[in-house]
Formats: C-alpha cells, structure tokens, sequence
C-alpha cells in the first residue's frame, strides 16, 4: 500500500495508526474492495477546508490586506504629465 492508503480492513485494525498519521502527516485514504472509499483527515484540516471563504473582491477592499499608504499609491500610480508627441491632423 502506498503512504497515506489504507485499505478498510487495514484501517479498522491500525485505527489508532490512522488516526495519529492524519493529525501529523496529512489525510489518510482508505480504500473498499480496491475503490476509493473515504479520507481520514485531521480537524484543523477539516476547519480550514470547511471555513467560509471571502470573495477576491472582499479581500481586495479588507483595509487590513494594505501594502500601500495613499500617498505612496498616488507616487506609483501618478499620471505622466507629458501629453506625448504633437499629431498634425
């Protein structure tokens, strides 16, 4: 079996096993007649995969996520004040 693969009976008789590998290394696969069965997982794993997300909008206007002052985002973002070549029309 591969690290991390159980099959069912294995697990059922090593739960202990399974239990101490998913909270250290990682989710545990266990397997039924040779299928995909379930993942053993531990419970901050499980928090974190079930925690609700915030939108890309939401975490773009979170003050808390601001690389930048105002001040230096007008110096980044300033305008060039060259209007650029003169166009005969």
């Amino acid at each position: 079996m591969t690290k991390g693969a159980w099959s069912l009976a294995e697990a059922k008789a090593k739960f202990s096993e399974v239990v101490e590998l998913a909270s250290t290394q990682g989710p545990q696969h266990v397997t039924r007649s040779g299928r995909p069965a379930v993942v053993i997982v531990s419970e901050a794993a499980w928090a974190d995969a079930t925690s609700p997300r915030r939108s890309f909008l939401e975490a773009l206007l979170d003050p808390a996520a601001r690389v930048l002052t105002d001040e230096e985002a007008d110096t980044v973002f300033a305008r060039d004040p060259d209007p650029g070549r003169p166009v005969d029309l």
